[in-house]
Order: C-alpha cells, then structure tokens, then sequence
C-alpha cells in the first residue's frame, strides 16, 4: 500500500511539476515587453519632438533607446547647432538616462 501511495504521489508531482515552471516563466516574460514598450515610448516622443522643430535635417535623426533608458542618436545634420538641438531635445525627454551623439555633420548641405 506504501509503495502505491508513494508512486501516486510521484505520478501528481511530476504532473504539476510543468505547470509550475511555466508559470514562472510567463513572469519573466511580461517584464520583457514592458521594457519595449516603455523604450518605443522614449524613442518616439524623442522623433515627435525632433519632428515638430520643422527642421529638414532633424527627421534624418536615427534615435535608438536601450532598456535603460540610454538614448543614441544617429545621423547627419548640416549644423552643429542642429546636431546639438538634437542632443537637447534627447536630454529633455523624461525616461531618458543619457544620450550618446553619433550625429555627423555634413556641410554639403
């Protein structure tokens, strides 16, 4: 009678054992998405705010946000004044951390 209560037992747990380690891993799992969804927030407010300064050059801005709210702008511009306007619109952004500028400047224009 022992042997079949404790093979019972064993059959119950190895059944639920599955469940449980899903559902640990559902958990992980929606702290993933936030993390996107909060960095495609930074990065488009950032592309609104360039987009509303009307200046051609600042929609050429690439913006790019990490999970830790590091922003890295990108790009060309046909002034350092643009370049730096860029740099400050980045920096005002709430949810940003810090910024890093690898906007070139490219006096063709």
């Amino acid at each position: 009678m022992n042997i079949k209560l404790a093979t019972t037992c064993f059959v119950i747990g190895a059944l639920f054992a599955p469940v449980a380690v899903i559902a640990e891993n559902m958990d992980t799992e929606q702290s993933q998405p936030m993390t996107y969804v909060q960095d495609s927030v930074i990065t488009t407010k950032i592309k609104a705010s360039l987009a509303s300064e009307k200046m051609g050059s600042l929609l050429q801005i690439g913006v790019d946000t990490d999970s830790n709210g590091a922003v890295v702008l990108s790009g060309n511009t046909g002034t350092q004044e643009e370049a730096d306007k860029a740099v400050s619109i980045a920096r005002a952004t709430a949810g940003v951390t810090s910024v890093t500028s690898n906007i070139t400047i490219n006096l063709d224009k």
